[in-house]
């Protein structure tokens, strides 16, 4: 596969000039991983990589960690291992869609990829824990099990609602500007941001430290996802037919 002829450089600026808007992202998302993916998207199209190749290599680096945390016994090592392998994952989540732009590729194929990845990761993840729960911890009780299907319903359907709403609400005017992204809003998305998330993983050498953390997150997604819901709902109930 032939690289591209434009410097990286060039290609890093070209990126820049083409970021979807900061708006309802988090400040990990817009200050770390966006970033890490524009160098990603960057040097991928050097090579000429393809975004879908991207997307592929973003699930290879994400269910290397779900298997890695569903089959090994929880350690320090483990936990640098699993927390590398889904961060990884994330920033190349970025790179597939922001090379998509700089090459003028975005497609419906490409989009339905990366969102069934994305999908697939999540609900994977969650179910790698529940394995790991039962093959590993020292629970303090059976019902402790329960604690990832709830946090993987919360995920996903948290995922599913605010992709359907997006697709369901009007698209703004192609000459309206848009709205300045919020600091206050970035800052109180960190905990449900999925780079947050990832960090979890870091305390997998502690079965201890590492129920706790995951056990306050469920707590704040399912709390997120009550709000998140009516949000969407009363938007979209404010849509008057044409």
């Amino acid at each position: 596969m032939m690289a591209q002829t434009m410097a990286f450089g060039v290609v890093l600026r070209e990126l820049r000039s083409a970021q979807k808007t900061a708006k309802g992202v988090s400040l990990y998302s817009r200050h770390i991983n966006r970033p890490a993916g524009r160098v990603i998207a960057a040097a991928a199209y050097r090579i000429g990589l393809t975004p879908n190749q991207v997307t592929l290599v973003s699930a290879a680096f994400s269910f290397s960690a779900v298997a890695a945390l569903a089959f090994t016994p929880p350690s320090w090592p483990l936990a640098l291992t699993v927390y590398l392998g889904l961060a990884l994952g994330f920033a190349f989540d970025s790179a597939d869609g922001q090379l998509a732009r700089l090459r003028k590729e975005s497609s419906p194929a490409g989009e339905w990829l990366d969102h069934v990845v994305d999908c697939a990761k999540i609900t994977a993840l969650h179910a790698a824990v529940l394995i790991s729960f039962y093959r590993f911890f020292d629970l303090p009780g059976s019902g402790w099990l329960l604690l990832p299907l709830g946090f993987q319903f919360a995920a996903v359907l948290t995922f599913f609602g605010g992709l359907l709403t997006d697709k369901l609400k009007p698209k703004a005017g192609a000459t309206a500007l848009p709205a300045a992204p919020s600091r206050v809003r970035a800052v109180a998305l960190l905990p449900v941001d999925y780079g947050v998330f990832c960090a979890v993983f870091l305390l997998l050498g502690s079965e201890r430290l590492f129920l706790g953390a995951y056990t306050a997150l469920f707590a704040v997604h399912a709390l997120f996802l009550a709000a998140f819901t009516a949000k969407w709902f009363r938007e979209l109930a404010a849509i008057r037919p044409a």
